[in-house]
This record gives structure tokens, sequence and C-alpha cells, in this order.
């Protein structure tokens, strides 16, 4: 029973706020991602959920935008099927004022327009996501305004071992990986080596069309990570990781009528375009451990390569280097001070041939203390200065408040405050046609408030977003400056709850949901394109059988418009409901059965863009 109340209380994330003395014990599960440095998830006063390796490997998803999308306040639009662009909406910020990394390396593209390119991110070898809300920029630094995802590949165990996975399924998808590792007492190895292989569906439809009416978009990723380090002595260290995403995208492009030059969309969904992106992730860390301080020096890379067809536009190279220190010095049994500094250039190479750079310092400090009527507070504050080359020096903050109260056993309240910003890309500031060199960066302030009792947690968030950054053009569509991107004077409003519910609610059931409303306005009260007003997430776990789990989840949307201010087409309004059966043949091998869509509802994310009927998969994994 133990495991399987972890494995439901983890993918909801409401361990966060559960008392030391539960059933689990929360004090070994960790996160990094919300004071920067390892912390017990239960001292986080952030709100923060985690989605492990043991709820990716149980729901068997194929992407990470799959995975997200069972967390309350994450909703996403996709241009079609895998590989497709993809956008993610975390507490109604889009993708750009999200903060995405891998093992601690940026991922946001600074030469894109969408921030981390979402759809190239599948689940093969990750040990654990950790999604942070709320303004961060107090710790990370631009654009971290929604909050911080933080994707960790999984690491070597002790002594060898190996596992190998494959699946086949509908749209002719092969997925198939392999993983090797050796750690011994003075150092570690581990080699990873995961892809995917679809002939998909048609990215474009038009809406009501039989997708077999036109041709096939494929998808091929090829994920690879390595990661290695060695003990110098019992008191130093050096960690390695590097993780390389090769993929191919079929994907339809733009074709209008020779005749009237109006959009075709039967056309446009037949034709047939493709690009690559070759992006790699590089991290090298020194660690050094001593009766005062833990610290960590580190240098990270992250490159991102992508190509279009011959002719049709330029292709895209850019480079983002980042080298800093950071000490964690404990002054208490739980009280604790990180400081560090950072640097960082950012470069568009072969396009633009432009970039800038920062320089910052930060600090976070953590305290546990007795509370004032009882029980136990946490206090955490974070302050980060960045300086930039190219905009106005910046400063950011935060701070959280968590109480356990011992009048109620069970109930938890927290408090987190914080100012964020976020910065042109370089392809905002200088791309010839859209590019505006006089661009500033927006800023943000949120504040979010929770309540928990046992099982369930209810929060409230606000956010307000100064100079948003967007394609805009204030003229009217019309003079020199038409259509590029502009800083839109005045400020947009989020607001919105979450309910977060996850137990056992008769034996061997397990019961996991969440609902979110969400209500997000642009500077003139009109309702901000493509997020949905609610949405929810269900599922039902039964682990009565031995060897047998059989799982059913269902993601419903509310309302939503393609187009701002409730205009466009309706793209909401429906639910999807998933099946999953995991059978554990022996210690050894571990067969699966999942059926995604299993009524077959037609519904559209983005107008004019196809979303997967009915599917099926089937797969076996072998572990050493």
């Amino acid at each position: 029973m133990q495991k399987k109340l972890q494995l439901s209380l983890i993918s909801v994330a409401l361990i966060s706020s559960l008392n030391a003395n539960d059933v689990i014990d929360l004090e070994a599960v960790t996160v990094t991602s919300a004071t920067k440095t390892s912390q017990s998830i239960t001292d986080v006063t952030s709100n923060i959920n985690v989605i492990t390796s043991a709820e990716i490997e149980e729901r068997h998803y194929t992407t990470v935008v799959e995975a997200l999308n069972s967390i309350s306040g994450i909703n996403f639009s996709s241009n079609g099927g895998l590989g497709q662009t993809t956008s993610l909406y975390l507490r109604g910020f889009d993708s750009q004022r999200v903060l995405v990394l891998i093992d601690g390396v940026r991922y946001n593209d600074i030469t894109g327009l969408s921030g981390a390119p979402f759809e190239h991110l599948m689940v093969g070898d990750i040990e654990q996501i950790e999604v942070v809300k709320g303004a961060q920029s107090g710790i990370w630094g631009a654009d971290a305004s929604a909050g911080v995802i933080n994707i960790i590949t999984k690491s070597a165990k002790k002594g060898y071992s190996a596992s190998v996975n494959a699946e086949y399924g509908s749209f002719n998808t092969k997925k198939y990986g392999i993983s090797a590792s050796y750690k011994s007492d003075n150092y570690y190895v581990k080699v990873s080596s995961q892809k995917v292989d679809s002939d998909g569906f048609s990215a474009k439809a038009p809406r009501g069309e039989d997708l077999d009416s036109f041709e096939d978009d494929g998808y091929k990723n090829t994920t690879s990570t390595i990661k290695a380090g060695f003990n110098i002595n019992e008191t130093n260290k050096i960690d390695i990781s590097h993780t390389l995403i090769d993929a191919t995208t079929s994907y339809d492009g733009y074709v209008s009528d020779p005749v009237t030059f109006a959009y075709d969309a039967v056309a446009s969904a037949n034709s047939v375009e493709s690009t690559t992106t070759k992006d790699s992730f590089t991290k090298i860390n020194f660690n050094h451990i001593d009766s005062f301080n833990e610290l960590d020096i580190y240098a990270q890379k992250s490159t991102f390569a992508r190509e279009y067809p011959q002719g049709w536009t330029k292709n895209y190279d850019g480079e983002v280097l980042e080298y800093g220190l950071k000490s964690n010095i404990s002054y208490r049994e739980k009280d604790f001070l990180v400081l560090g500094v950072d640097y960082k250039s950012f470069e568009h190479k072969n396009n633009l041939d432009k970039k800038y750079n920062n320089k910052a310092i930060f600090l976070t400090n953590s305290n546990s203390v007795a509370g004032l009527i009882g029980g136990k507070t946490i206090i955490s504050e974070s302050i980060r200065y960045d300086a930039y080359d190219k905009f106005d020096n910046k400063t950011t903050g935060k701070l959280g408040v968590k109480h356990f109260h011992d009048a109620i056993e069970g109930f938890i309240t927290s408090v987190n405050i914080g100012t964020a910003y976020n910065v042109p890309t370089l392809y905002n500031l200088y791309d010839a046609t859209y590019g505006n060199t006089t661009l500033t960066p927006e800023s943000t302030k949120s504040f979010d408030i929770s309540a928990q009792y046992k099982s369930l947690k209810i929060t409230y968030f606000n956010s307000v977003i100064t100079d948003t950054i967007d394609y805009y053009d204030p003229d009217g569509w019309s003079g020199p400056i038409a259509g590029k991107y502009h800083n839109i004077v005045g400020d947009s409003k989020i607001k919105g709850y979450e309910f977060e519910y996850s137990d056992e609610v008769i034996e061997n059931f397990l019961v996991n949901a969440n609902y979110t409303y969400l209500d997000a306005k642009d500077k003139d009260g009109k309702t901000l394109a493509r997020r949905a007003s609610s949405s929810a997430n269900f599922s039902v776990d039964y682990y009565g059988v031995d060897d047998l789990h059989l799982g059913v989840n269902t993601c419903y949307i509310g309302e939503r418009y393609d187009s701002a201010d409730k205009q466009g087409k309706q793209t909401g309004k429906y639910a999807v409901v998933n099946f999953v059966l995991n059978y554990d043949i022996n210690k050894n091998f571990k067969t699966y059965l999942k059926v995604d869509n299993i009524t077959d509802k037609y519904y559209q994310v983005v107008d004019g863009y196809a979303s997967a009927p009915r599917s099926a998969y089937i797969g076996l994994i072998a572990t050493y």
C-alpha cells in the first residue's frame, strides 16, 4: 500500500505540503529548482509539482507536454501531432515566460519566438520533472515570470544496470531505447539513447475534414544523454552531463490560391515541408564540501540549430554560455544561505550575428522556526541583481512563508510573493522583418496563497504583467512599424484558482483530481487567446490484482478561443479519456497497453490543425 500511495501522491505533488510523519518518507523526496539547491520538498514554500519517473512509467507518456498537461494550471496548444510547434501555458503565461532547464541547463531557444521548443522534449530518460509556479526571477533571473520547469535526467545506479524499451502503435509509431550505467564509490558513467519514429498524421486539417484525406506529417526524434563523474577525494568531485536532441519534422506550409491569392486550407494540408533540429545542452560542475559550506563552480552551454527548406527562410543558430559559482552555507539544522554569481552570454550566430550578455549576483535564505501560534513556520527570501549590457539593470526578489498548524492536524497554509521580468530575445530585437531594437524588458508581479487539509489543496494566484512584449501594431497594421514586436504599454492581469486532490478512496483504488479556473486578460480587459477558462484532470488507478495496474485518466478543457477577446473558433469544451494497463511479467520484464482518446473524440487545440483520433500502443520494458 505504501508504494501505491507514493505513486499517487507524488503524481499530484501534494507531498510538498504533507507532514513529515505521513506514510511516505517525504524527507527523501528532494527538489533543486525552488531555491537553486537540493532541499526536502516538505521545506519548500513555493507552489511546486513533481512528476516522477514512477508516474511517467505508469502512464507511458511519450512527450514532456503530455506529462505536464496532467498538472493543475497547465494547458498547451499544438499545431498538429508529434513534433509540431507546441506552446505551453502555465497559469495563463505562454512558453516565452517559462524558464525551462534540462539538468539545470537553459532550454529556452533565444533564436525563436516561443521560448522552449516543447515539441522536441521526450520522456524516455527522465527521473523527475519539477514545476515551480509563480515569479522566480529572484532566484533564476530573466524568463521565469510564470515559473521554472526543471527536467532532470536519470542518474547512474550503484553497480551495473541496464534497460531496454520498445513500443509500437498507431500511425506506424515506433519508440525504443537503451540505457546502461555503472557506478562505484569513485566514479560513475551512464549513457542513454531514446528514439521516436512516427509516420504521424496531417498537421493541418480543415475543421470537420477526415484526416485520411490528407498526407501524413511524420516525425523522428533521437534524444541521447551521457552523464559521468568522479570523486577527486572525499570532499571534491566533478560531474559532467550532455544531452543531444536530433529531430526531423514534416509539416504543412502556407499555400495560397494562384488566382485569388487567398489561403487554401486543403492545399496547405497536403503540402510537404520539413525542418531539422539539432540542439545540445552541456554542463560541467566542480563540487566541494567542507565544514563551512558546499561550493559549486560550473560552466554550461546550450546550442540551438534549426534548418528549414532551401529558399524558404533563413536557418537559425544560437548559443547560450553560462559560468557561475554558488555556495550553500548551512548554519542550523534546516537553515541555509545560498549565494552566488553568474555570467551569461546570448548569441544569435548565423542569421543575425547579434549578442548580449548578463552578469548577476543572487542570494537566498531559508529558515525553519517555531510558529507564533504553534506548529512550524518556514520562511524563505530571495533577491537577485542582474546587469545586462543591452538593457537597464534589474533587481528582483521573492518571499515565501509556509506554516504547519498544530491545532488542526494535516492543515498547512503558504503564501508566496515575487517579482520577475522577461527580456526580448535576439529575434525580437534584430530580425529584419519583425525585429524592434527599441524593445525593453517586461516586468511581472505575482502572488499566490494556498491552504491544504490532508488530501485537498486550494490555491489562489494573481499576476500582473507590465509592458508585455508581443507582435503588435499600435498604428492599425499600417505604416513603417506595422507587424513588429512592441512593448504594449499597460498591465495584463492573470488570476485564478487551482484545486488538487489525491487519495485512496476505497481499498486499491487511487484517485487523482485537479481543477483550474483562469481569468487572463490584456491591458484592455480582453481575454487572452488560446487560454482555457477552466480545465480539469481526473484519474483512477486500480492495484487490486498482483502485478497488474489498470488506469483511466481524463482531461477536460473548458471554454477557449483561437483569438483574443473570445474571437475566432471555439477550441475548447471537450474531454479526452485515456486508458493504460501495466503487467509485471517478472522482476525484469514488464509489458503494457495504452489507448489514447478511447472515445475517439474529435477536437482541435488550434483551429485548422489536427489532433490525434483514437490510438493504441503496446510496449515492453526490460531492466537488468
